[in-house]
């Protein structure tokens, strides 16, 4: 999409955000906006496809209603969608429509009802079918009855009718396959509600570089890709990053804990284009009830949430999961669960890539036995590499990735980068730029020591270290500073002297014109 197109479409989305704004705060906002968006791509891809469908009918799917045989197209269209689209929509439902009904004679009309109706039809017409557990509470966030969005039924109305229209002046370009209006409009807002709203948002959007980074680490080499798995997907950013790295991926799989972002990831597959049947995304918490346990994945992403707090409970030392370590993750800081969890999800051949909070590498206890165990025993880890501080929304902290393989083609090292001072500073946020991304790409395809960016280290430096991970004890970033100068130093603080012996005389002058004391 033209750089240029793209500004305009931002703009646009951004001034419909605006509209909702000053009523409510950035994650209702969010789920009200992106709602809304997903109704109107579900309606553009019904309508054109069921326009494909009654091609051979010389009729279009605006023009049914009026047909002598509107019943059977109608049951041969809602059939023929219900296996590719995965849903149905009827001529009346479209977004269009309830947008034109709405404004009609540029007055608002009320349409809420409607509307209610349209967005659990679209749940409704998935019972019983493949796609059920794919489309069912979609739209549970979606509050038309909220107070948030008016104290009456009526200033409701008129501000959902003001968004359908703003929404309803832009072109998702659905027909040209190259185009991504919809996934770039959908990224746009969710990286700019994340922004505005804190640690909340943050813990499901991670930023555009860093999903690039770990994507790019566990494609290196391949074209297609049989799975790839999120056990933290948030709303799927990672996921769908993954692809735009490969010609294909047969099949994605994530798990999220919140309703709110588990929906949003379902959202976001569809309206990428990802078939319904080739995404399980189930709503869960991942350490405690797995879904997918008996899969192996070959590519595996996640930011899990940091240092966060799981059960640890006794039964999980039987758990496949854990039981090899003789030890579990701390009840305060889960960061080692979810390397666990993805370790016994990851094909052989697979690799994983997962962003953690830089204690995972030095601290003692539980997590220490699992870090060893993982090096020593296992031989799993096959690079560190060490994050810019405050590139993630709502926290500050330096951040790290692991990478991981089962089978390692450099099993006697492990290769240190340090990434944390590559970056652009852009208003409170630290940014990686695109050659900061492909600077850590290269240096861990090509593994070569660079002064003061990457080590490769024998697992024997490793082991002489007590598995400790400190990436300065291995990425020597040491900045020799100058030699003081104290014969001009001296000479300084003399004339330094002497102005202030100069200024306090002309201080005391004035203050004997004055007539006052002086304040020395």
């Amino acid at each position: 999409m033209a750089d240029d197109k793209k500004q305009q479409l931002e703009q646009q989305l951004w001034k419909i955000a605006d509209t909702l704004r000053g009523k409510m705060d950035a994650d209702d906002f969010r789920d009200y906006i992106l709602g809304f968006i997903f109704y109107k791509y579900l309606s553009e891809k019904m309508e054109a496809y069921a326009n494909t469908v009654l091609k051979p009918d010389n009729v279009t799917y605006d023009a049914i209603e009026k047909h002598k045989d509107k019943k059977a197209l109608l049951a041969a269209v809602k059939e023929e969608a219900l296996d590719k689209l995965g849903y149905f929509l009827q001529p009346s439902e479209l977004f269009s429509e309830l947008a034109r009904r709405g404004n009609a004679e540029g007055k608002s009309k009320f349409i809420l009802d409607d509307l209610s109706k349209v967005l659990s039809s679209i749940e409704q017409s998935t019972m019983g079918s493949e796609s059920e557990e794919d489309f069912g509470n979609l739209f549970e966030d979606l509050d038309l009855t909220s107070s948030k969005l008016g104290k009456t039924e009526t200033a409701k109305n008129e501000l959902i009718v003001k968004v359908l229209s703003h929404l309803n002046e832009i072109d998702f370009d659905l027909k040209n396959t190259e185009s991504d209006v919809l996934g770039d409009a959908y990224e746009y807002l969710i990286g700019k509600f994340a922004a505005g709203a804190g640690k909340k948002a943050g813990e499901f959007y991670t930023p555009q570089p860093v999903s690039s980074v770990l994507a790019r680490l566990v494609t290196i080499g391949k074209t297609k890709l049989k799975s790839v798995y999120d056990p933290t997907c948030g709303s799927g950013s990672l996921l769908l990053r993954v692809a735009k790295e490969v010609k294909e991926v047969a099949a994605f799989y994530g798990q999220e804990s919140n309703p709110t972002t588990y929906n949003l990831c379902r959202m976001n597959m569809i309206m990428h284009d990802v078939h319904y049947k080739k995404f399980d995304i189930k709503n869960e918490d991942t350490l405690e009830r797995p879904q997918h346990i008996d899969q192996r994945f070959e590519a595996i992403v996640a930011n899990p949430p940091f240092s966060s707090e799981w059960s640890a409970s006794p039964l999980f030392m039987s758990d496949d999961r854990y039981a090899p370590y003789g030890r579990l993750a701390p009840k305060g800081t889960a960061d080692f669960a979810f390397v666990q969890h993805m370790i016994h999800q990851l094909a052989d051949n697979g690799t994983m890539a997962c962003v953690l909070p830089h204690g995972v590498l030095f601290r003692g206890g539980a997590e220490g036995h699992i870090r060893e165990y993982l090096i020593k025993d296992r031989n799993y880890l096959d690079a560190v590499i060490g994050l810019p501080a405050n590139i993630f929304y709502g926290t500050s902290i330096p951040t790290c990735i692991l990478v991981l393989k089962k089978k390692r083609e450099h099993s006697d090292n492990v290769l240190f980068i340090d990434a944390s001072q590559h970056f652009e500073k852009v208003k409170t946020q630290n940014v990686l730029r695109p050659a900061d991304v492909d600077k850590i790409i290269k240096a861990y395809i090509t593994r070569k020591d660079e002064d003061k960016y990457s080590h490769v280290a024998p697992i024997s430096e490793i082991a002489e270290n007590d598995y400790n991970l400190n990436i300065p004890r291995y990425v020597d970033t040491f900045e020799e500073e100058e030699a003081v100068n104290l014969k001009e130093v001296s000479t300084a603080l003399k004339n330094l002297e002497k102005e202030i012996q100069s200024t306090d005389a002309s201080i005391a002058a004035y203050c004997k014109e004055l007539g006052i004391n002086t304040p020395f």
